[in-house]
């Protein structure tokens, strides 16, 4: 690897009065940023660096993304209408045509990597984006990918789209990955004070990214490498996937020896080291947990040919959850003396964590689709979600939850959502089951 010349107190020059030395480009106006990818990730980026003074520009293929950004409206959680006019008003812009990328000093990719159905990630956004960068490279300019993907993806694939156009990573612009860390609906932990992992392709290419990322983040760890940068996320949800599954397989174990595992976890958790407290569920969700360790055990096996057992164990754990929850509704109503044909179940909470819209990998969509399968009738309730695709099935909220609770034969806590009074709800309800123990109610029944 280079040697880094470039001084921690002496940022790179990030090349903002060069962007007329673009390969093919069309000169547009500089800015500091553009963000490719307005999602979950890529939009609240651009809200910290147009808070911290940086002019930016967000970059989406989505016509109707864009023009809603453009009229002042916002499509994720986290962020509001009034959020998005702010931006406005200190400079931001959405636009669609690549061509914006030519004036940017800084480049950052964002775009999503859903599995391939053979369990890779599938990088298409990620080489479309990077195609579209390549047309408008020039020197001095920083790219940095945060799309959550394989290691080894920034260099063996990133790197020579780019390098195709002539320039050189380290030498003529700066290439970097920086794994995101948005965590949709936490009010404690955003942008600023959440700490932010670069690594370059070379020393001057991570003291690049890392002078950019200081801009608008507290704390910026420094990883040796583009692919040290990329296992550091993996890593992260790996631990939490397998976690998770541990106490998943135990709460299925300890049901049948009539142990509480919330008051196993709440007595463990006591100890002041060693031990962290992960909790069971319904399953896993959102775009990280259930996805990102697959692309780790995928790597391993087409690099290495052998399986990453742990990734393997612990994604079967997980991914038997919405089977196991519909057992237990089973379960109730035998005990019950009710089939479960023909009944009707409420769901209460179908995103895939409290308090946002977000529905992405849910378990609720497949405990729901198995109930159907099995005869049942499923209705819905949750704050965040107004319709509800199944499959080819399309279900309305039942907007008045107390009497969606009291009209069902047995009521289902996926998601405890903040206005739940879920001990009322329980009260209400004929059969009750908690799929995640925060009832404290006598006749509600804890996974």
């Amino acid at each position: 690897m280079a040697k880094n010349t470039v001084q921690p107190d002496s940022p790179p020059d990030l090349g903002r009065d060069s962007h007329e030395r673009g390969i093919g480009m069309t000169v547009h106006d500089p800015c500091d940023l553009v963000v490719i990818g307005m999602g979950y990730v890529g939009l609240p980026l651009a809200q910290a660096a147009t808070e911290a003074g940086l002019r930016v520009v967000g970059y989406d293929l989505s016509t109707d993304v864009i023009d809603g950004l453009n009229a002042g409206r916002s499509h994720v959680d986290d962020l509001s209408d009034a959020d998005i006019e702010v931006m406005r008003d200190a400079g931001f812009t959405a636009s669609t045509d690549p061509a914006v990328l030519a004036g940017a000093a800084t480049v950052v990719i964002c775009v999503p990597t859903p599995l391939t159905p053979e369990g890779g990630p599938d990088l298409a956004a990620v080489l479309g984006a990077t195609g579209n960068i390549a047309s408008h490279l020039h020197r001095g300019q920083l790219v940095v990918l945060e799309s959550t993907t394989y290691p080894g993806t920034t260099d063996d694939e990133v790197r020579p789209i780019l390098e195709a156009t002539g320039l050189i990573a380290g030498r003529d612009f700066f290439l970097a990955f920086s794994p995101e860390r948005i965590d949709p609906g936490n009010a404690t932990f955003g942008m600023r004070n959440t700490p932010k992992v670069v690594g370059g392709h070379t020393p001057a290419c991570t003291a690049a990214a890392a002078h950019f990322y200081r801009r608008f983040v507290d704390t910026v760890v420094e990883a040796r490498g583009t692919r040290e940068a990329e296992m550091a996320k993996l890593l992260e949800n790996t631990y939490r996937h397998i976690n998770i599954a541990l106490v998943n397989e135990m709460a299925r174990f300890c049901h049948e020896l009539d142990i509480d595992l919330w008051d196993v976890i709440e007595a463990a958790k006591s100890k002041p080291f060693g031990f962290q407290a992960f909790y069971p569920g319904p399953g896993v969700g959102g775009h990280c947990i259930p996805i990102d360790p697959n692309y780790l055990s995928y790597q391993v096996q087409a690099k290495l040919g052998y399986p990453f057992r742990f990734v393997e164990l612990a994604q079967e754990i997980n991914a038997g959850m919405p089977a196991y929850v519909v057992r237990r509704i089973q379960d109730l109503l035998n005990e019950a003396g009710q089939p479960l044909r023909g009944i009707r179940v409420c769901l209460l909470g179908v995103t895939y964590k409290p308090d946002i819209a977000d529905q992405r990998e849910s378990p609720a969509k497949p405990i729901a689709v198995e109930l159907m399968d099995k005869g049942a009738e499923v209705i819905f309730h949750d704050p965040y979600v107004q319709q509800w695709q199944l499959g080819e099935s399309t279900l309305d909220v039942h907007a008045d939850i107390d009497a969606a609770v009291v009209s069902a034969d047995v009521c289902v806590l996926l998601q405890n959502h903040r206005v739940y009074d879920v001990d009322a709800l329980a009260a209400a309800a004929t059969l009750f089951l908690d799929t995640r123990g925060v009832t404290s109610h006598s006749s509600a029944v804890r996974l």
